[in-house]
């Protein structure tokens, strides 16, 4: 007698949605970006008052923030607009300024995100913070949209912020103080959480610090491009030496 066996399988649900297919992951995605999100109300209600102050319509705030989410480039990005700048000028001052993005996109799990406009976006809304909470032990098991919507979260406190600055900028009272540490003790923390989830992996920070020392010392003026060119040389370096460690019997 001959039997056969049949195996039911239920359809697989894709790890990498698209935000818009995968609606149950934005509530965790906004209570992982809350934190980081609140940081970037004091920068943009900041930056947007600096526009108007600039001489610009208040909706160039809204347009920077939504457009060009440079963060430390779009304050620079309002002297060079107002001296009216060549544009080839302003070119290679964002690519100088963001070039950090390039050693980002090496480790930033953008493999998890389907679909070109979902890769896109995680390209273009790839900036410090969000580098920095994908980088995080815990979000090694985030999918695509999780991470989608996270960049999002934090593009909208950007964009709200700079146009709420825009638009109260003369009701922000002056002399506030701490608010311009606001940035630091966010990455401060975020650094401290990342060497508490390397486990004991001291040779990374002290890369780290080493490759900084080197660049100030050497380049003062690139110290930032210096520093991510040699940390990121030295990284490559330990995982060719301990990849290929040749093996004794």
């Amino acid at each position: 007698m001959r039997t056969r066996s049949i195996v039911a399988a239920a359809p697989v649900r894709p790890a990498t949605e698209p935000p818009g297919r995968s609606p149950s992951e934005a509530p965790a995605a906004f209570r992982e970006s809350l934190s980081v999100g609140l940081v970037f109300v004091p920068l943009g209600l900041a930056f947007g008052a600096l526009v108007v102050q600039s001489g610009l319509d208040w909706w160039w705030a809204s347009l920077s923030a939504a457009v060009a989410f440079g963060g430390s480039f779009e304050f620079l990005l309002i002297g060079l607009v107002v001296a009216m700048t060549p544009l080839a000028s302003i070119a290679v001052a964002a690519f100088m300024v963001n070039v950090r993005h390039v050693f980002y996109a090496l480790s930033f799990p953008l493999h998890r995100v389907s679909g070109r406009l979902g890769k896109a976006y995680g390209t273009f809304a790839l900036c410090d913070e969000a580098y920095a909470l994908a980088s995080a032990e815990q979000a090694r098991s985030w999918p695509g949209p999780r991470l989608l919507w996270m960049q999002f979260f934090l593009h909208m406190y950007w964009v709200g912020s700079a146009t709420a600055g825009a638009l109260l900028g003369p009701l922000i009272p002056e002399g506030v103080t701490g608010l311009d540490f606001a940035l630091t003790a966010l990455f401060t923390v975020l650094a401290l959480d990342a060497l508490r989830d390397l486990r004991g992996d001291l040779p990374t920070p002290l890369l780290a610090v080493s490759s900084a020392l080197v660049a100030r010392v050497v380049v003062p003026g690139e110290m930032l491009l210096v520093a991510f060119a040699l940390f990121t040389a030295g990284l490559l370096t330990r995982h060719l030496m301990t990849t290929k460690r040749p093996s004794h019997a």
